[in-house]
């Protein structure tokens, strides 16, 4: 006889977990399955991994640059990577354990197992290696199984050459030369953490800029502290044709040249997790990419199922899971209102990246009257203070509105400040709004006040803006 729940939840990554305690939280019989460790890609094989080895990264940077702050390292600096990679783990296995106690306490019933659809009739078969095959049903299920990186078909295929971002954040060891296929998020966190490592990087995108779903200008600008550093970025570029002699990558680009690589990133995007869990049966509906389609309750096709976080395709990120899921939750539970928060975005390169709302080239595609607002972080007191002067911070604004179109900033701690935007942006303050919010002196944030200041033609920390008188006789 199957065991029945209120609400089960298949996948226990940051939507997965979010939308089981909430659940229990709202007094629901929950369940939740997950064939692998509990939290996800985004502990085991993204977010986390990948910013322990950046955190060490960024240290390191800062150490080689010490005399920039008059500080002296007479002995030179060296880093341990397996000790790099055992700090990383013990992070990992800390989180997890967290997420394991956090359902204990919601008493949030948990099944390690592979989980699928059985028909319309809300029913999951679980099956694993270590238990007997099971059956398990509930009023609400939350579909959160997330997403994987792409593999080129025609590639090569052996991991440990050719990589993904899951192979390369648990890397034994660093190449002397790195490709990286993807100039994207992923493949610039790589980029910029194993530069600083000493490794060669050379990064092909085929776009003609870095950072391709942002605001253009922080792609430019990252390309050009890229550039500082040694990364070698061929872009507008495609790799036609890769292969692997006597251990080392031989990759054709489109422009005819020819790349050499010990190792290979391919960053190029990634697939739902949904191919295998027996949606048909289901009678729940999907893209032609196999993302499944919802509402802005998270609801599917199929009365009583949900999907939440990557799978459903909105915006690949952690963040923008764990908010699926309490939309999910509430949905199911009766107390449900549309999904219409703002996403940010937050690249961990040094300097950070942070974005929220439209891009400018989106804003101008959609001919919207704009004023666009920009503060170079060189003039604040903070950034000059820490020597962290990299980066400016831009605002767009609706001339005719005066609404919050889009927030961009590179720079020291952009990841953090963009919160402040993001918050603005959600409740729909104006930029006058935005102008009038008193930061703290001196900080970085200061920057996003300026350049909402600059968007209304109102700043006083940097030159006049040129006005161009025009006669009309």
């Amino acid at each position: 006889m199957s065991e029945h729940f209120d609400v089960a939840v298949i996948g226990a990554g940051p939507g997965g977990y979010v939308a089981a305690l909430k659940a229990a939280q709202m007094g629901a019989k929950t369940a939740i399955v997950e064939k692998h460790y509990l939290g996800g890609t985004c502990l085991n094989y993204g977010c986390i991994p990948s910013k322990a080895l950046l955190s060490s990264a960024e240290l390191l940077h800062q150490i080689s640059h010490a005399g920039d702050w008059g500080v002296k390292v007479p002995s030179g600096v060296s880093f341990d990577w397996p000790a790099i990679q055992k700090r990383k783990d013990k992070v990992i296995a800390g989180l997890r354990g967290g997420i394991g106690s956090l359902f204990k306490g919601r008493k949030v019933t948990l099944f390690q197992a592979a989980a699928k659809l059985e028909g319309s009739a809300r029913k999951i078969i679980l099956t694993s290696e270590s238990a007997p095959r099971r059956e398990i049903s509930a009023d609400h299920i939350i579909i959160a199984t997330g997403s994987s990186p792409i593999r080129i078909p025609g590639w090569p295929t052996d991991p440990a050459i050719v990589c993904t971002s899951d192979e390369a954040v648990h890397w034994k060891d660093l190449p002397r030369r790195l490709l990286i296929v993807g100039g994207g998020v992923i493949g610039c966190e790589f980029a910029c953490m194993c530069r600083a490592f000493g490794v060669e990087v050379t990064v092909v995108e085929m776009l003609p800029g870095l950072l391709p779903t942002l605001d253009r200008d922080l792609g430019a600008s990252l390309l050009q502290t890229f550039k500082k550093r040694g990364i070698v970025c061929h872009l507008d570029t495609k790799v036609a044709e890769m292969k692997i002699e006597a251990g080392i990558v031989r990759a054709a680009l489109s422009t005819g040249a020819t790349i050499e690589a010990d190792r290979v990133l391919v960053a190029t995007g990634r697939r739902a997790n949904t191919r295998e869990i027996g949606l048909e049966s289901a009678g729940i509906a999907v893209t032609p990419r196999g993302f499944v389609k919802v509402d802005d309750f998270m609801r599917t096709s199929a009365p009583g199922y949900y999907c939440i976080g990557d799978a459903n395709g909105r915006f690949l990120l952690a963040h923008a899971a764990s908010a699926h899921a309490i939309t999910a939750v509430e949905a199911a539970l009766g107390h449900g209102h549309p999904f219409v928060a703002p996403i940010p975005s937050a690249v961990y390169t040094f300097p950070e990246i942070g974005s929220v709302g439209l891009a400018e080239q989106e804003a101008r595609d959609k001919n919207l009257p704009i004023s666009i607002g920009r503060f170079a972080l060189a003039n604040l007191g903070k950034a000059m203070a820490t020597n962290h002067t990299e980066g400016f911070a831009k605002t767009i604004r609706h001339r005719e509105t005066d609404e919050i179109l889009g927030v961009h900033m590179i720079g020291h701690n952009a990841t953090e400040c963009i919160a402040a935007a993001g918050a603005l942006l959600h409740t729909k303050a104006t930029v006058h709004d935005f102008a009038e919010v008193v930061f703290a002196h001196p900080t970085i944030g200061e920057s996003l006040k300026e350049s909402a200041e600059d968007a209304l033609g109102m700043g006083l920390h940097q030159p006049p803006r040129r006005l161009i008188r025009v006669s009309l006789n």
